[in-house]
């Protein structure tokens, strides 16, 4: 069911949820959160159907704020609101209000917002596009618990994550770090599995994918070990490399949805790691709403970090360390020949006596 509300308020606006919810039958609220979704008319779209999809997990009241431009200045001092509510089958399995703001309004979203939020429910806002460079401060953004980007869609992603680094507050996310659970978890699965010790790692994927730098600060974070960033011809994120002391360690996605897991001594392992759509992205993150340290102890290593010596304070380099396993090895050889010197010294001393 579909409402169409123009040059409308916020409580004209929550009549008519109540009056669609009592004409599909559905007078109680079952909804455990409230998705706002700040976007443009270009994304809206794409936007909106992620979140629906995501609602079949989560349900939940949908706000989509639209901030249309002005084309005049005489209409960008004329405030209007448009509004269209979808209720039942049009919404999935929540409630879904479409925000059109035109004029002065467009700097006042917050209070259109306000009083359309659930009462004494979580508060989640997600920009899919041209997110602020510190979402906590935003008028809009400060209602939430949550806050959700995506550097992905910055025209410059890496300086992107540099400012999220230095603006971060705790709920603030990013679907960029939401994209490489999977490769997290299996590397730290992999890594489980053996006891050896990890001196280098090399993340490989194509250019402009903050998701390739994330990983790759998680991992030195994480491992104290300098760590590579290569470029390849893509999709998205390709191959993870690991040096370690007993074998190297590779995680190798060269298609974007099959990857192949090798370790020494162990026969190779097919890995489903498919590149998961929008909707996906966002059911996984409202699942939490806590802050996510490990995220912000990632961020916070720093890009220009990588691959540098001074990065890993506590870990000699690989050079260094294959020279003391060559000195001790040198030195074990010269040892073991010096005991079989004495061994063989001692029958010829008795062949003496006798």
């Amino acid at each position: 069911m579909k409402i169409d509300l123009t040059d409308t308020t916020s409580s004209k606006i929550n009549k008519a949820l109540v009056k669609g919810r009592r004409a599909i039958g559905t007078p109680a609220v079952g909804m455990v959160l409230t998705l706002v979704i700040v976007t443009d008319e270009e994304n809206a779209y794409d936007a909106l159907k992620a979140a629906s999809d995501a609602s079949r997990e989560h349900p939940s009241r949908t706000l989509v704020v639209i901030k249309r431009a002005s084309r005049s200045p005489r209409d960008r001092t004329q405030s209007r609101l448009d509004a269209e509510v979808r209720v039942g089958a049009d919404a999935g399995t929540g409630e879904t209000v479409v925000l059109r703001l035109h004029g002065e309004i467009i700097n006042h979203a917050q209070s259109v917002v306000l009083p359309l939020l659930l009462p004494d429910a979580p508060v989640v806002v997600w920009w899919p596009v041209n997110a602020p460079l510190s979402p906590a401060t935003d008028p809009l953004g400060a209602l939430a618990q949550r806050r959700v980007t995506d550097t992905y869609a910055a025209e410059q992603p890496i300086h992107e994550l540099t400012a999220r680094a230095d603006t971060y507050t705790p709920g603030d996310t990013d679907l960029s770090w939401t994209r490489i659970t999977p490769w997290r978890s299996m590397l730290a699965a992999a890594l489980d599995q053996v006891t050896c010790k990890v001196t280098e790692v090399e993340v490989e994927g194509e250019e402009f994918n903050p998701s390739c730098e994330l990983l790759a600060m998680w991992l030195a974070d994480r491992l104290g070990v300098p760590v590579h960033r290569t470029l390849s011809a893509g999709p998205g994120l390709t191959a993870v490399r690991m040096s370690t002391d007993c074998g190297p360690i590779v995680l190798d996605r060269a298609d974007g949805s099959l990857a192949t897991l090798s370790m020494q001594g162990q026969p190779d392992r097919a890995v489903a790691l498919k590149r998961r759509e929008t909707a996906e992205l966002i059911a996984e993150e409202l699942r939490r709403l806590d802050p996510d340290d490990t995220y912000a102890s990632a961020l916070k290593f720093g890009v220009d970090r990588l691959g540098e010596p001074g990065s890993m304070q506590t870990v000699p380099p690989v050079e260094s360390t294959q020279s003391a396993e060559s000195a001790s090895g040198s030195g074990g050889e010269s040892a073991s020949a010096a005991s079989k010197k004495k061994s063989a010294a001692r029958p010829a001393k008795k062949a003496a006596s006798k």
